[in-house]
């Protein structure tokens, strides 16, 4: 490497490093003056606002009982009902204009955004935990597509959901994937608001569109940086050896600006580093590309502090007694303040001195905080923080400073000295700051949380006093992006808990339903040959996902509560079923397939004449299976075979639509039609015949049939896009087909990125749908995800 540029990003660090130094010998001044202790006035002050007064309403809900805060839509609800919620969104949106923003709070132009943000975001928080009775999930993937819907950036967003699905299937075990997509999220959203700040309000709509575009792009690409380099390099994942070398890798990096190819990697993680090294590779020449000339300088430099910055601190081991305190603080300064920084440069925002200078005097408040919450996390794993070493060597090393009171002097230090003692920086710090120790103090009892004070509580009695005594009695103190926060790991680890269930039930309904659909071949007379029944086990056999019959066992068994003996008959006549359409579909009149799951086509077997008696033969045998639910009314079984009757006559009219189509042109209406009767109306059966079965309203069955509807043309234009774009190994059959033949698709009418869309619309139909169904509809919505991300 260039021996001029390694001087030249030393120099870099070092001037860094003088910067937090003189920052980190100001606040040891004012802890040594024991300054902290004057914001008693502040906290004199502001507890006016936080210790309860009871209003008529609020003795209304407090009877009825506060929702806990991590029952987001019902305690939405209740702070809107107590008249709390435009405060509490104030001070959130307030604190996240310092923090990541770097903004003062008295000026009329930030007051006036954060006014209007408030405002929206109420409107928006509200109507969602209201509407229809329904609870929409923030960040959900319904939730993220309606909103890029919005702001026009749908591809934007389809690009995204599939690299958070890739990034998430990556992360190796060791590593937390909810955690590191969490992380992403929030750093996308971040420099998404650093682009909205920038850009104004006088810009047009096709302006706004492309820089939010790039943000969401520049924000995903910033944010691998903290599961591929941050996390895994804090991980067990690699070996020592293998940390060294990747460390080495971006620091060449960001020392020469170029990213060096990936060479003499070997052992277990060579593939995982692979990835890595390829996605990062991609997003960091994104990164590059973006940047204006007058702020690739402030990017290198920032990203070189803060890498270097964290590798200082990675290596320190907790058994070294001899770390100064200047070891210990003046890495997190340049860490904490480098990382928001760092957010700037890549957007190329316009220079702002008051913004840096109050972003670097910010980060540090952070830090401690979450030093704080995270100190016996960080105990067990060994890590040096100042928590962690204070903890360890307090009482052997007197010239330790106590990190908890650096924290009130930080303090006193943003309010005073940075701020300017301004009213509204003071409410919000305070705010944050009690809010910080009452959670700590709920996470970890009474008992623990007094012995941690017993040990970092500042020294001053009286100050102690006045803190804990606000920790116990004042409310109003919470954020809404802690809310959010405990939200989104809430629903991460549910989604993932449920998605296990769900994937573990498919499997095992699908063998299920494997040991049950041989059909026993009747003995006749020896000169008599009968290939049929072969034929038809053939078929059955191959490996089909059985997704219609999987369907029916889960809403008729998880759901419904039916017995699972006594629909045995209903799921095999759906499988005959629709093996019998596939066999029809597959034949040299209609699709002239050569391979259906992954063998060759029943007629390249035997021969057309015998691939078409054995489909009429098992739609035969379906018919021959619904009459034999035996265990249910008879009025009931007949009007099940009546609808299934009605729903194959409607799917032999799709297939003759969809044959006729052949050739010509469709509109986005008549391919929605046909793929509603060929793909649609199936899905609609497994779900309404276990419903009809169950003796459901048809209100119900209503919803079911809209949600049918949706998911069934997604599944649809999922399996175009899987025809033009996907991998013939994994789909088991030949890609192509429908340009060979010639066939109008959702690819072809709408190119692939509209298929996407419109696939997305459908989606989110589909979801919305399921407000309307009376039941618990987990597993309706995993299968949707299943349809829209599956490979095959």
């Amino acid at each position: 490497m260039d021996e001029e540029l390694i001087k030249k990003a030393d120099t870099t660090y070092r001037m860094a490093e003088k910067k937090a130094a003189d920052y980190f010998k100001s606040l040891s001044v004012q802890l040594k003056n024991k300054t902290f202790t004057e914001i008693t006035k502040d906290i004199q002050s502001w507890k006016q606002n936080h210790i309860q007064h009871h209003s008529l309403l609020s003795l209304f809900y407090r009877k009825k009982g506060k929702p806990d805060d991590q029952e987001y839509h019902d305690y939405i609800q209740w702070l809107d009902y107590t008249g709390k919620l435009d405060d509490y969104l104030d001070r959130s949106i307030s604190y996240i204009f310092m923090r990541d923003l770097g903004k003062s709070l008295n000026s009329p132009d930030t007051e006036d955004r954060i006014k209007r943000v408030v405002i929206n975001l109420k409107k928006q928080l509200t109507h969602s935990a209201t509407t229809d009775g329904g609870k929409t999930e923030m960040y959900s993937m319904a939730w993220l597509y309606r909103m890029a819907q919005e702001e026009d950036v749908e591809s934007t967003m389809i690009w995204l959901i599939g690299k958070l699905k890739t990034v998430s299937s990556y992360i190796p075990k060791g590593m937390d994937a909810d955690e590191a997509k969490r992380k992403l999220i929030k750093i996308i959203a971040g420099v998404v608001i650093h682009q909205v700040e920038e850009m104004g309000d006088e810009i047009s709509a096709e302006e706004r569109t492309q820089k939010l575009d790039e943000a969401i792009r520049l924000g995903y690409s910033y944010g691998l940086t903290y599961p591929f380099i941050d996390d895994i390099l804090d991980s067990e994942v690699l070996s020592d050896s293998e940390k060294k070398q990747y460390s080495e890798l971006i620091r060449t990096t960001l020392i020469t600006g170029t990213v060096p190819e990936l060479e003499g990697w070997t052992g277990n993680n060579k593939d995982l580093i692979r990835y890595i090294h390829s996605e990062l590779s991609n997003a960091y020449n994104y990164i590059k590309a973006h940047l204006r000339t007058k702020t690739t300088d402030s990017f290198f430099e920032q990203s070189y502090v803060f890498f270097h910055s964290q590798e200082v601190d990675r290596i320190k081991d907790l058994s070294n007694a001899n770390y100064t305190n200047e070891d210990l603080y003046i890495p997190i300064i340049l860490k904490s303040a480098s990382s928001r920084l760092i957010v700037r440069s890549v957007i190329s925002a316009s220079e702002d001195e008051d913004i840096d200078s109050n972003t670097f005097f910010y980060g540090i408040y952070n830090q401690l905080a979450d030093d704080f919450a995270d100190m016996f996390d960080d105990l067990e794993a060994g890590a040096v923080t100042p928590y962690t070493y204070y903890i360890k060597y307090h009482d052997k090393r007197k010239d330790l400073i106590n990190p908890f009171e650096l924290y009130w002097t930080v303090i006193f230090n943003l309010i005073h000295n940075v701020y300017h003692s301004d009213t509204k920086v003071s409410e919000v710090i305070l705010d944050r700051a009690i809010n910080g120790l009452k959670r700590f103090k709920e996470r970890m009892g009474d008992k623990r949380y007094n012995e941690v004070m017993g040990l970092f509580a500042p020294g001053n009695l009286k100050f102690n006093k006045l803190i804990q005594n606000m920790v116990r009695k004042a409310n109003n103190v919470d954020f809404f992006d802690k809310l959010l926060r405990d939200h989104m790991i809430t629903n991460f680890n549910n989604e993932r808990k449920e998605r296990e269930d769900f994937l573990d039930t498919i499997e095992m309904v699908r063998n299920q339903i494997n040991n049950i659909l041989h059909i026993p071949k009747v003995n006749l007379q020896s000169f008599m040959k009968e290939p049929i029944t072969d034929a038809a086990n053939y078929s059955l056999e191959g490996d089909g996902k059985r997704i219609r019959a999987i369907m029916t066992w889960l809403m008729g068994v998880n759901e419904y509560g039916l017995d699972k003996e006594a629909i045995i008959p209903l799921l095999k006549s759906l499988e005959y079923m629709h093996t019998a359409s596939l066999i029809f579909d597959d034949l040299p009149s209609q699709d002239n397939a050569p391979i259906r799951r992954g063998r060759p086509t029943l007629h390249q077997v035997y021969n057309t004449a015998i691939a078409e008696l054995t489909g009429l033969y098992l739609t035969q045998k379906a018919v021959e299976e619904q009459a034999s639910l035996v265990q249910f009314d008879a009025n009931t079984v007949l009007h099940l075979i009546q609808y299934s009757a009605r729903m194959t006559a409607d799917m032999c009219k799709g297939q003759a639509m969809d044959l006729d189509s052949k050739g010509k042109q469709l509109t986005l209406e008549q391919l929605n039609t046909i793929s509603f009767y060929k793909t649609g109306i199936a899905f609609e059966a497994s779900l309404v015949m276990p419903a009809i079965l169950a003796g459901k309203q048809e209100l119900e069955m209503t919803a079911l049939k809209k949600f049918a509807y949706h998911a069934g043309i997604a599944f649809q234009i999922k399996d175009d896009l899987l025809d033009a774009e996907g991998d013939e190994a994994l789909l088991g059959k030949p890609t192509g087909k429908d340009v060979e033949n010639n066939n109008s698709t959702f690819v072809s009418i709408l190119g692939a990125e509209g298929a996407r869309k419109a696939m997305w619309e459908h989606y989110c139909l589909a979801m919305e749908v399921l407000k309307e169904v009376q039941h618990h509809t987990n597993y309706l919505k995993h299968l949707l995800n299943y349809i829209v991300n599956r490979d095959n």
